[in-house]
């Protein structure tokens, strides 16, 4: 659990990452559910051994249930960003209690030459994709459902135009920063 990015002891998502690009998205979208949704309770998680996501008697370094479920919890969403194929997550976490609601975003082999944030957006694994991926698995906030599906329309919009006339990202997107 990275306390700085998101440590809610009860959690309305758990934001989990692996891998560099992955991890900034995920800490971008932290930035955007907190400015969207103030009240937003999230725990953050980076994953940098894979294996810990496996049960102990599966792998060495695999975690047991008990500490498992203290950092994806049992009935949370976990928006899941990942710099390789999302189905190696999901075999990885097949015998977890909350492995029903792990929602995992990566590689999905889209993009050419373009920008950076591009190919993000093009493989689904964007900050706003991913904001809207844990906004829309949060039961209280279904309310605002709608109106944050078409916020983030309007961003890619914005962003596909930008990119055409500029070559070049957003700059809020470019030059994104994490401020505390």
């Amino acid at each position: 659990i990275w306390a700085w990015a998101g440590d809610d002891p009860d959690p309305d998502v758990v934001i989990a990452c692996a891998g560099d690009v992955p991890t900034l998205e995920a800490l971008a979208a932290v930035t955007i559910l907190r400015a969207r949704v103030p009240d937003i309770r999230i725990r953050f998680v980076n994953v940098v051994d894979l294996m810990v996501l496996q049960p102990e008697t599966q792998h060495p370094h695999g975690l047991n249930d008990r500490d498992f479920d203290a950092l994806f919890t049992t009935d949370t969403p976990v928006i899941f960003a990942f710099h390789g194929y999302p189905a190696l997550i999901h075999k990885l976490t097949y015998a977890r209690a909350n492995h029903r609601n792990i929602h995992v975003r990566g590689f999905k082999g889209e993009g050419t030459t373009t920008t950076p944030f591009d190919m993000v957006v093009l493989n689904d694994l964007d900050r706003y994709r991913l904001a809207l991926d844990a906004i829309s698995r949060i039961p209280r906030l279904a309310g605002i459902v709608r109106a944050e599906t078409d916020h983030y329309w309007t961003m890619m919009e914005r962003h596909k135009l930008y990119i055409a006339e500029q070559g070049d990202d957003l700059p809020e997107v470019r030059d994104w920063q994490w401020r505390a």
